[in-house]
């Protein structure tokens, strides 16, 4: 398993959602379905977002973040589902363990585990929970990814107003990002507690999760121009973006500085709405 952790970590760098990369045998697979045949063999598994049906055989393990695992054949490693569930048919073999965090395995009379089949907890790998870790990792950084390419796409102008607010006005927008960040949550709260408020609260308690990615990716734009100094908007963004979450691998200052950008990010992004309108 642990051999796995690096391409979990790399996974998202180096491949586009939807695509998946092959060793010899092995697939890594970030988004879509996978089916590996009767008669089909292949090393690793590890698919990010979607489901896997084996009906031949995996020669190494199978890591399956956010989807089910229909097993037919055989897999001479470990069997790990951490979004949703393993079902282990009639004729099922693993040769390692069963390994689950959300959604129990079931088994049907006949699969056999040579391993044991039990519930993920911290020391199951011998660092405490990392598979967990990165695996949400990855997915969070996977939707950043897409979430930051898709506003490049459809406002190519919010790249450069950022830029420039962050520029132009980094003390206040520093200010506004803690405004905004201790306010935003207390207004919602307020606006429930009132009868004609309250679909405005709830309006906004949902709106404050995508708010809060918008800003995040706000602040990679920002960082990405200032280590990508020319060159195209789609390169500086990722720039910044594998910088960011690079950092939030690391215990604590990872936390902190995701955020940290956070609240800068709303700030940048205020600044760069009031500027546009004054305009």
């Amino acid at each position: 398993m642990r051999r796995l952790l690096p391409a979990l970590v790399l996974l998202m760098m180096l491949l586009p959602a939807g695509a998946q990369a092959a060793g010899p045998q092995d697939r890594y697979v970030v988004s879509g379905d996978v089916l590996v045949a009767k008669g089909e063999t292949v090393g690793d598994l590890v698919v990010l977002d979607g489901n896997i049906v084996v009906r031949g055989a995996v020669r190494g393990d199978i890591v399956a973040i956010n989807g089910d695992v229909t097993l037919r054949g055989t897999v001479s490693g470990d069997l790990v589902t951490i979004g949703k569930r393993a079902t282990l048919g009639r004729r099922a073999r693993v040769g390692g363990d069963v390994k689950w965090v959300q959604d129990r395995p079931v088994l049907a009379p006949g699969a056999v585990v040579s391993g044991k089949v039990k519930r993920f907890d911290a020391g199951s790998f011998g660092t405490p929970g990392i598979e967990v870790a990165i695996g949400f990792w990855v997915i969070v950084t996977i939707s950043f990814l897409l979430g930051g390419l898709l506003l490049l796409l459809l406002a190519p102008g919010l790249f450069e107003g950022v830029v420039r607010s962050a520029r132009a006005s980094r003390g206040g927008a520093i200010i506004a990002g803690i405004l905004l960040f201790i306010l935003l949550p207390i207004l919602a709260v307020v606006l429930l507690v009132t009868v004609v408020g309250t679909p405005l609260g709830i309006g906004l308690l949902l709106a404050l999760g995508p708010i809060y990615a918008i800003a995040y990716i706000a602040s990679a734009m920002v960082l990405g121009r200032r280590v990508v100094k020319t060159g195209g908007r789609a390169a500086a963004f990722l720039a910044g973006l594998v910088i960011l979450r690079v950092i939030a691998l690391i215990p604590f200052l990872g936390g902190l500085i995701t955020l940290l950008a956070t609240i800068f990010g709303l700030g940048v992004l205020f600044v760069a709405l009031r500027h546009a309108r004054t305009v």
